[in-house]
């Protein structure tokens, strides 16, 4: 690790702890050279995941991307921010844990679906809408009507 102060590349590991979560590794090192002290954190690189759309299009999973079509579906409703985190965060851990490096556009839908139908009724029909593409109001109201039998 180059060090912050002179630029040398010879250091030593003086502490190491794992964080409370367990996903990070706070290390300090000192320079061999300057003796600087300094810190670093260690963590594990999400696996990149290909998103295949509809068309066949590919391109890269984008939590922002994820998030801002479940604020656009939450828009006016009591749904804290944090409540919508942990959405995209449940859902891009489930797809890192998938061992397949490409998940369909359908997959996530369906994911986002489940978990909307869990925090808010009204963002989960209004985002299944867009998703399955109602084309009418019996659409919406048969998606109701299955909202009220479960």
């Amino acid at each position: 690790m180059r060090c912050p102060k002179c630029s040398c590349n010879d250091d030593k590991v003086v502490e190491s702890r794992v964080s409370k979560e367990g996903e990070t590794i706070r290390r300090r090192r000192q320079c061999l050279n300057c003796s600087h002290r300094f810190t670093t954190y260690e963590t594990v690189l999400p696996a990149e995941i290909t998103v295949v759309k509809s068309d066949g299009r590919r391109e890269e999973f984008k939590p922002d991307k994820l998030r801002a079509g479940i604020k656009l579906a939450c828009w006016k409703r009591a749904v804290s921010p944090e409540a919508i985190d942990k959405v995209v965060g449940d859902i891009a851990n489930a797809l890192a844990s998938l061992s397949e490096s490409e998940v369909s556009s359908r997959q996530i839908g369906e994911m986002v679906m489940a978990a909307l139908k869990e925090v808010d009724e009204v963002a989960y029909v209004r985002f299944a809408s867009v998703y399955r593409r109602f084309n009418d109001a019996d659409a919406f109201i048969s998606e109701v009507k299955k909202l009220g039998r479960n």
